[in-house]
């Protein structure tokens, strides 16, 4: 699959952009695990322009990242514009546009998803984008705003006219937030129109490498991009890769490399923020990790682990754990 110039190769994996996840290290690792492309955690227009420190700090890319896209949302013409210019000077691969997000404080204010209930200004949005900057623009969105407005198969068609290289569908509307189970049928549609020549990317409920295997099948997408799966488990594209090129699960992973890569998490959340904040950052990888998932009698080593406030407290406990719990 190609986006531009950029080859990522057949039946690729990416990491999903996702606010308060994919902050560098993350990223970093993803890619050494085995993530073809990884993506920012969105990043606001109007923050960007105003020079928020919190906002430019998200465009940092490491050279060990690339490929790399910066993702960016608003609900304006020119805010798009200036931000995408902003963007394109930090220097990533692709620039993506955020129409996707279903949280209240963005889609209620008409940016995220909020703009599948403005198709226009939607399409002038990407078109200005698109014609401001000489890197790649790419689409993540949904399938529409509710069940009554499923529009993305006639939605992919004119976001292509607007000269996008590439478009990810998360297979779930906006009205649906993150419940119940993604529907990758029209996605499917989507991709199967013979008007369709930009590669089309799945996204939604990728958990294992094994239905990662059966949607390349099933749904002929170019692309998947993983999400949630990948809080707290970025071995999971190593996991995927092995199985999409061997047709076998990968050997080897045990709980002790697992752990290692969780603790350097830990270390680079702290070097990046600082103790406090940064062990409060890496809270939910921890919460969310598979490692400890079916462990009996864990639930108060849980509870003492997610209220750890300093790293010496929380390496103690982690080293509880390694020691005497996953030997």
């Amino acid at each position: 699959m190609k986006i531009g110039n950029i080859d990522l190769g057949p039946r690729p994996v990416m990491l999903a952009p996702m606010e308060d996840v994919t902050d560098p290290s993350f990223r970093l690792i993803c890619r050494e695990q085995g993530a073809d492309m990884v993506y920012t955690e969105f990043v606001s227009a109007d923050a960007l322009i105003r020079n928020i420190n919190s906002t430019t700090r998200k465009l940092c890319i490491q050279a060990g990242e690339r490929p790399a896209a910066i993702q960016i949302y608003g609900r304006d013409v020119d805010s798009m514009v200036e931000a995408a210019k902003i963007a394109e000077a930090a220097g990533p691969d692709i620039l993506d546009i955020n129409f996707g997000c279903p949280v209240k404080k963005v889609a209620n204010k008409g940016a995220g998803s909020g703009m599948l209930r403005n198709i226009p200004l939607l399409l002038e949005i990407t078109r200005a984008v698109v014609n401001a900057v000489k890197i790649p623009v790419t689409v993540k969105t949904r399938l529409g705003w509710d069940c009554n407005n499923l529009i993305i198969t006639t939605l992919a068609e004119q976001l292509q006219d607007c000269g996008i290289q590439a478009l990810t569908i998360h297979g779930r509307t906006r009205s649906q937030m993150y419940t119940g189970e993604a529907d990758w049928t029209l996605i499917g549609e989507v991709k199967n129109n013979p008007r369709i020549h930009i590669p089309i990317i799945g996204n939604g409920d990728i958990t294992t490498p094994q239905k990662l295997a059966e949607y390349y099948d099933r749904y002929g997408v170019d692309g998947i991009m993983v999400g949630r799966a990948s809080i707290g488990c970025p071995w999971i594209f190593r996991e995927m890769k092995y199985y999409l090129e061997h047709g076998t699960p990968i050997e080897g992973l045990d709980s002790h490399y697992k752990m290692g890569l969780l603790r350097r998490q830990i270390d680079e959340s702290i070097d990046r923020i600082d103790e406090y904040r940064g062990i409060l950052h890496i809270r939910r990888h921890l919460a969310a990790t598979p490692l400890f998932k079916g462990i009996p009698n864990f639930r108060d080593t849980r509870v003492a682990m997610l209220q750890a406030n300093t790293f010496a407290e929380l390496n103690d406990i982690l080293n509880h754990i390694e020691n005497d719990i996953l030997t």
